[in-house]
């Protein structure tokens, strides 16, 4: 017969956090969450105020063209005809690489352009809101 030999191993431990250690996770990551998500949203915000500054050149590039390409007389005589930014929109939209159907759709949200005048030929207006955007 064999002697019983005792193993030097101890029991079987369960491997689990404690209270504690959980605490101080959830605690760190609200840490950080609190120190990202103000520099998120700026980024948001200044995203889409570029992408609103991209759009209205884009609309500037599309006024030169529309000039270039029905000629100084009869691109003045058809901006003046056009009594609305819609309608004006509607016009040099052809010349703006993925434009929407309607001028809101074009911009982003919160942000709106005033067309000027074609002869001579002026930026349009950039605004958020009531707030005039110099682009």
């Amino acid at each position: 017969m064999q002697p019983r030999t005792f193993s030097s191993r101890p029991a079987r431990l369960h491997a689990a956090f404690s209270l504690v250690e959980m605490l101080a996770a959830v605690a760190i990551i609200g840490i950080i969450a609190f120190l990202a998500i103000p520099n998120l949203v700026k980024m948001r915000g200044d995203s889409e105020r570029n992408i609103a500054i991209a759009r209205a050149e884009s609309i500037n590039m599309g006024m030169a063209t529309f000039i270039q390409v029905r000629g100084r007389t009869q691109a003045v005589a058809d901006w003046t005809a056009a009594t609305t930014d819609q309608l004006k929109y509607v016009k040099i939209a052809p010349y703006i690489s993925f434009s929407e159907t309607n001028l809101t759709d074009f911009m982003p949200n919160g942000y709106s352009v005033t067309f000027r005048t074609i002869d001579p030929l002026a930026k349009v207006t950039l605004k958020q809101g009531t707030t005039v955007i110099n682009y």
